[in-house]
């Protein structure tokens, strides 16, 4: 993100939606010390820390830290059960899978099945699992909506060519490198945003 495609053109770092701010607010909902963006038009998921608080505003101040290739949902998004969409809405990792194992792991139901060195190449899910939870009721908790119940990842694959254009079934896919990299660091309990 430091240079620019095009000459005479500065890049754009991502920053924190209002959106993000509003739904802290009406939820009642502290930040994390760690916060993730996923932004379902530019297949992004953007990773801030928090350093602190504005006085007057009472926001957390976040400065961004990386922006990752991602895979959202080939549905669209959407937010009911059976759908296949990826879910939109403040959320938070509520269980981590995956961790201690080498890159390439595959899980299901969250446990390690074997490898995808190991005939297993185009895995669904593979090297770490998030699972997230959503804390908007009637937007992506309770009911029919429920992110939750719905066993909504943010998590590795196989096949990673498919990142950077919509594929999954609904999770956000990353590649093994990059969701290695952070994983440990994110505790349960992070924030997650996912907009349109």
């Amino acid at each position: 993100m430091k240079g620019s495609a095009f000459p005479g053109t500065r890049a754009v770092r991502p920053r924190l939606p209002e959106a993000f701010f509003l739904a802290l607010r009406r939820r009642g909902v502290r930040p994390s010390r760690w916060l993730l963006t996923v932004s379902v038009a530019r297949q992004r998921v953007g990773l801030f820390e928090v350093i602190g608080v504005a006085t007057l505003s009472r926001r957390p101040v976040a400065v961004f830290t990386r922006e990752f290739l991602a895979s959202t949902s080939r549905h669209g998004v959407g937010q009911v059960r059976d759908s296949n969409r990826t879910p939109l809405g403040l959320h938070r990792i509520a269980v981590k899978a995956g961790g201690g194992w080498p890159p390439g792991v595959v899980l299901v139901n969250r446990k390690p099945i074997g490898f995808t060195w190991q005939g297993r190449p185009a895995a669904a899910i593979a090297h770490r699992v998030l699972w997230l939870e959503g804390l908007e009721p009637g937007l992506n908790r309770g009911g029919n909506v429920d992110t939750y119940d719905r066993f909504i990842y943010i998590h590795g694959v196989g096949d990673e060519t498919t990142l950077g254009r919509p594929c999954s079934r609904g999770c956000v896919h990353l590649a093994a490198a990059d969701l290695i990299l952070w994983y440990d660091r994110l505790p349960c309990g992070t924030l997650v945003w996912i907009e349109a």
